[in-house]
This record gives C-alpha cells, sequence and structure tokens, in this order.
C-alpha cells in the first residue's frame, strides 16, 4: 500500500510536523529524510531495510554514498541527501564548541569527536588548533593509517600548528577496534609530539582516543 493511502496521523512526515519529532522512531525518521519509496516499497520499507542491513544507526551513519546507492530504493539523490545531513549534524556540534574555551567545554568537544570519528573503519589521526583563549582555529585530519594504526610525523604536526599560529592543541584519534584504551605506541607518539611541540611554545593539552563507546582522555589519566 503506497503511504498517501495511510492515515495522516500515520505517515511519518506529518507525524513529525503535528507530534514532533522525538515521537518518531528511527526507521519513520529515515523515512522522512528519503522522502519517496520504489515500487513495491514505501520509504518506510526502505528505511527498515537499511536498519537492518547496517545494524541499526551506528552502522548507517558509518556508511558512505558508495555503500547507501548499492541498496535497493536508494540513488544518487538519496545517498547524497544522507551523507549532506550527516556532515550537517557534525558541523552544527562543531559549531557548539568553536566559540567557547575548549577546557570548560569538554563534554562537547568529545562528544563532536566521537560522532565524527568513531566510526571510521581506519585509524584517523587528528588535532584540534587552538588559539590564546583555547578557542578552536581549525580541526584537520593529518594522517590516515589502516585499522591497526596510522604514521604519525611530528615534523608535520609542528609545520601545520605553525600555519595556524597555534597556542596549543588537543590531539586526538580513533581506534577502529572500538576500544578506546590507549596502546604503548600511543604513549610514545604523544610524548614525542609533547616533545617537538614544545620547541615552538605550543601545549599539547589533551589527547583523546576515541572508541565505540567512550573516548580516553591522556591528561584525565596523568599521560601528559
Amino acid at each position: 500500500m503506497s503511504m498517501a493511502a495511510w492515515p495522516l496521523g500515520e505517515r511519518p512526515r506529518e507525524k513529525l510536523l503535528h507530534q514532533g519529532a522525538a515521537s518518531l522512531s528511527d526507521a519513520e525518521l529515515l523515512a522522512v529524510l528519503l522522502q519517496t519509496g520504489t515500487q513495491g516499497k514505501t520509504s518506510l520499507d526502505i528505511a527498515r531495510d537499511l536498519l537492518s542491513r547496517y545494524g541499526g544507526l551506528i552502522g548507517l551513519m558509518a556508511a558512505d554514498g558508495a555503500s547507501l546507492t548499492e541498496n535497493p530504493g536508494i540513488g544518487a539523490a538519496k545517498a547524497a541527501r544522507f551523507v549532506a545531513m550527516k556532515e550537517l549534524a557534525q558541523r552544527h556540534m562543531l559549531e557548539g564548541i568553536k566559540a567557547k574555551d575548549i577546557l570548560t567545554s569538554s563534554a562537547a568537544t568529545r562528544d563532536y569527536l566521537r560522532a565524527k570519528f568513531r566510526d571510521c573503519q581506519s585509524e584517523i589521526f587528528s588535532c584540534l588548533f587552538l588559539n590564546n583563549q583555547h578557542h578552536v582555529v581549525k580541526l584537520e585530519e593529518l594522517f590516515r593509517g589502516t585499522i591497526d594504526g596510522a604514521a604519525v610525523y611530528p615534523r608535520e604536526v609542528v609545520k601545520r600548528c605553525l600555519h595556524h599560529n597555534a597556542a596549543a592543541v588537543i590531539l586526538a584519534h580513533n581506534h577502529p577496534s572500538g576500544v578506546a584504551e590507549p596502546s604503548q605506541a600511543d604513549i610514545a607518539i604523544t610524548n614525542k609530539l609533547r616533545l617537538a611541540l614544545q620547541t615552538i611554545d605550543v601545549r599539547v593539552l589533551d589527547h583523546l582516543v576515541i572508541g565505540n563507546s567512550m573516548v580516553v582522555s591522556f591528561a584525565e589519566r596523568g599521560l601528559l
């Protein structure tokens, strides 16, 4: 049955407009985003299929445009809307920390980094460059690696700090395994970076390791 034949109160878009987004299930929210179905399936059917294929929202949010278009009923336009939605959500979170002292918005910073990197299938080493007020100047992904790790070069980090005229940095990288516990290699490269950045008077405020369900702080662990 076409969704147009459903009672108004059961259609996801009308339900959202009249009852609010919180009243919708994950599948219903996805159906609003998808807008249309395909022959024999409504947008809600397609949304349920996506959640089933990717094992829920976490897996689905990690999917890129190419992967999405492999699903029946998902063409380039729908995949583009989905990717744009994810990017807007991440930018919204970044806006929330840009204008604040990052040390007083540590929870928001962790939430943003976790949302951005926790589902990545390879390790990504990133750096938050901060000014004298500890406001974010720029977030950059500096090094990418395999599932086992990313090669990190202190010289390149120093160059990017000088480029952004940074006064301090927060280092961050994800563990594709989902386990956020720092490794001995993580500790070693952090010490190398801290010593290298001392030569240009840039402080390493923290190094955050991002897993599936938590973010581990070097500063809180006394590792800096």
